[in-house]
């Protein structure tokens, strides 16, 4: 059991590296080591909340407590995390910083899944993610040579 929730934990962290590097390649406001340790967070909450509380005596009974109040949790936690990368600049009328904040938003959700066990999503979430934001990226320089020719 132990090795199993030690393979979520890895995973999860992979994965969120992964986003992260490509943040981190776009010189973006989180990168790498945020993403990596948003989504290994994520997986360990997830785990503890599973497991960490199977023994607890629960009016008299040993019970399992609600997992899915932790992951609610977490979802509404990141969003303050997400909100440091957001930055309005008054001189330019811009935000900056939304791509960035989503990644971590989507990053905790795949430390969720991981930590649930659900490795297979979490995976393919990753891909989802990494394609959409080169694809993005790639469309904006198409754009941008298609705008200045």
């Amino acid at each position: 059991m132990e090795y199993e929730l030690i393979l979520r934990l890895f995973i999860a962290a992979i994965l969120g590296a992964l986003i992260g590097l490509e943040r981190e390649y776009r010189a973006k406001e989180a990168g790498f080591r945020t993403h990596f340790l948003v989504a290994m967070g994520s997986a360990l909450f997830m785990i503890v909340s599973a497991y960490g509380f199977a023994d607890v005596p629960m009016d008299g009974m040993t019970s399992r407590w609600d997992v899915s109040r932790v992951a609610a949790q977490v979802v509404s936690g990141i969003g303050f995390i997400g909100a440091g990368t957001i930055i309005f600049r008054k001189q330019e009328n811009m935000v900056s910083g939304l791509t960035t904040a989503a990644g971590l938003w989507v990053a905790a959700a795949i430390g969720l899944a991981c930590g649930g066990g659900m490795y297979v999503l979490a995976t393919a979430a990753t891909v989802m993610v990494l394609v959409g934001l080169e694809a993005f990226n790639y469309f904006l320089h198409k754009l941008d040579k298609h705008r200045k020719a």
